[in-house]
């Protein structure tokens, strides 16, 4: 019940500032007004998050750890495992879901929501170790918990890369526009560690 209640409340607030953000604009958003719109208090949000910016990117990137690890146990088992966290992860930029587009030109256009949304990654990396584990009995942790880092890692490279290659239209103060589509970056990113991922998944023993 109490973590139930915790993760109702983590919503609310990320939802809120997700919603405020996109409304006035980031930086006429303050704490207070995105506690008092997901119904706690300054102090209740401040056990949450340590700034509006990792509030509004956690409305954005919320639920992304579930997310690839359900596409990474359902993939069938004949899909080598290098496709599998490929399409797992590059789906996660792909889909926006409830989310529109407009959430992440605004993250492009800010460079403290930049920062917020490129360390949300590590977010995903701990529970890609685990379905990793689960997906190919006989994989050890650590090599596990290793690719799930280097797959981070190459994230984290692709969205740098998006963000800071966005250009501003001179006509439109403000208003940018990526260079090139987020999906490809990151699958071009995550394309050296195919071999990585595919090396490292065990192989029945051989009949003699």
């Amino acid at each position: 019940m109490r973590e139930r209640k915790k993760r109702a409340t983590r919503e609310a607030l990320q939802s809120a500032a997700l919603r405020l953000a996109l409304e006035r604009g980031p930086d006429n958003v303050r704490v207070e007004e995105i506690a008092q719109a997901a119904g706690v208090s300054p102090r209740t949000y401040n056990n949450y998050f340590a700034s509006r910016e990792q509030a509004i990117v956690a409305g954005v990137a919320a639920d992304r750890a579930v997310t690839v690890t359900a596409a990474v146990l359902a993939r069938p088992t004949g899909v080598s495992l290098g496709d599998t966290v490929v399409d797992a992860v590059v789906g996660l930029y792909t889909d926006p879901g409830d989310h529109p587009p407009a959430a992440l030109l605004m993250i492009a256009a800010s460079p403290a929501l930049r920062a917020c949304y490129v360390d949300a990654v590590t977010t995903i990396e701990e529970p890609l170790a685990e379905a990793l584990t689960a997906r190919c009995p006989g994989l050890d942790r650590l090599t596990a918990q290793v690719l799930a880092a280097a797959v981070g890692a190459a994230v984290r490279v692709a969205l740098r890369q998006w963000l800071h290659g966005t250009n501003e239209v001179p006509a439109m103060a403000g208003f940018v526009v990526p260079s090139r589509p987020l999906p490809d970056l990151v699958r071009a990113a995550l394309a050296p560690l195919t071999p990585a991922l595919d090396a490292a998944t065990p192989r029945p023993a051989a009949t003699p």
